[in-house]
């Protein structure tokens, strides 16, 4: 067997970028649906309805582009204001309960906005920070939100009793990274990982992970 020797220079050098289309079959149908929607100087929840009776699939993805959040964070926010299965099936038995639960999300507001807005160029720039930087600068404001949070209520439980964002000491010396030990990082007693994310996927392995490796370095009496 011949045996070839790469080296890192060699390798990188042949490193070229990777062209994918960003748009497929749904995406065709949902800019098909959007450029069908007539012009309005205002639009109610049954406008909201024709959209999801021409196309369920189109329109919800339609929905969560008008209110500027993720398919996870639309299917949440309308989950909490119409708990139960959000498909297409539950809109054709409930087609009255499914509008007005779009109604409470403001869709037919922020459709209104969309169709009556006049943007400038600046706004196309501004659209690409937010859909790009601005989704991992917002996933680390809501991680980061939710241990100011937990801080507050850990503070008003244990006063200055324990170490926050910390490498902490268990079993057999073993060591893990955890937001906070209680009382301290050498001996703690308790320990609190805070966990935000707004979608599915590789961002939930990395949670499950990370608390995996808390759970393995621990001392069985560590809660």
């Amino acid at each position: 067997m011949h045996i070839v020797e790469q080296k890192l220079e060699e390798i990188t050098a042949a490193l070229t970028t990777l062209e994918a289309p960003w748009q497929d079959e749904h995406a065709a149908r949902v800019m098909a649906l959007v450029q069908s929607i007539p012009a309005k100087k205002a639009f109610s929840d049954e406008d909201a309805g024709k959209l999801f009776d021409e196309n369920f699939d189109a329109a919800f993805t339609a929905a969560y582009l008008f209110l500027g959040i993720s398919k996870d964070e639309f299917q949440d926010r309308l989950a909490q204001v119409l708990p139960g299965p959000n498909g297409v099936t539950r809109f054709k038995k409930d087609r009255a309960g499914f509008l007005a639960a779009l109604g409470k999300l403001d869709l037919p507001a922020a459709m209104t906005t969309a169709m009556n807005f006049e943007p400038t160029w600046s706004d196309i720039l501004i659209e690409r920070l937010r859909s790009g930087r601005g989704k991992a600068i917002k996933g680390q404001k809501r991680g980061r939100g939710l241990e100011d949070f937990t801080e507050s209520l850990v503070r008003e439980v244990f006063s200055d009793k324990f170490e926050p964002r910390c490498q902490f000491t268990g079993v057999g010396g073993k060591t893990a990274k955890c937001d906070f030990a209680i009382p301290d990082r050498h001996k703690p007693v308790i320990l609190i990982e805070a966990k935000g994310y707004g979608a599915t996927g590789s961002k939930m392995t990395d949670v499950y992970g990370d608390v995996d490796k808390i759970v393995q370095a621990k001392r069985p009496d560590v809660a």
